[in-house]
């Protein structure tokens, strides 16, 4: 199996993340910013990161590869399958992909991807959601966090990869999170870099993170 995409890619790194929890071995290619080649273009047409090859299967997204792994490997069980849990874990990959995202990547492109591919900052925009944006995303968060330290059914899902992965890029440039205001939500982020598919994961791509962080 082949994950074409950017290591530091909130998406690209939840589906490594997911995929180690389940003990499925992937070969990360990279893929995007003009990277990849005709391979990520097949498995990937409208560049969307991350594509993903498993033999003459190719397809793109991360939900969708995350689906597919799930059904070939159920165990361990990352998806409730109650229906409530369900619902809510689903829930948190939305809330992670699009809401969190959304602020993170102001946030993260400005100051740490832009410089390195050449495009000019927008450090106004990166201020202004970390300043409006990522307030009212933490007090979600340390609201809905139960005592367990986990998102959804007292255990770690796919709820937690998919909240986490954002969060981690927004916290390579950002301060905010330790401010003290989100204790929870620091200790929880903090619990989940620690787990052993995440800490492999953030090794592997610290050197692009490092030529990021001095470009």
């Amino acid at each position: 199996m082949i994950l074409y995409g950017a290591r530091p890619s909130p998406f690209v790194r939840k589906v490594i993340v997911f995929a180690a929890e389940k003990g499925i071995d992937l070969e990360v290619k990279p893929a995007g910013f003009g990277q990849g080649g005709e391979a990520f273009a097949r498995a990937s047409p409208f560049g969307k990161m991350p594509g993903f090859q498993d033999g003459d299967f190719l397809i793109s997204d991360s939900t969708a590869i995350i689906t597919y792994l799930d059904v070939l490997h159920p165990d361990p069980n990352l998806i409730p399958v109650e229906a409530k849990a369900r619902a809510r874990a689903i829930w948190y990959e939305e809330f992670g992909d699009t809401i969190l995202q959304a602020a993170g990547a102001q946030i993260f492109f400005n100051r740490m991807v832009a410089r390195l591919v050449g495009v000019p900052q927008d450090l106004a925009a990166a201020d202004a959601a970390e300043a409006d944006k990522l307030p009212g995303l933490y007090d979600y968060l340390e609201e809905m966090l139960p005592d367990s330290g986990f998102l959804v059914e007292d255990r770690f899902t796919l709820a937690d990869i998919a909240v986490a992965c954002p969060m981690i890029n927004i916290c390579y440039c950002s301060g905010v999170l330790a401010e003290g205001r989100w204790p929870r939500v620091r200790a929880w982020l903090e619990r989940m870099r620690e787990r052993p598919g995440f800490a492999a994961a953030l090794a592997a791509e610290m050197e692009m993170i490092e030529r990021m962080a001095a470009a």
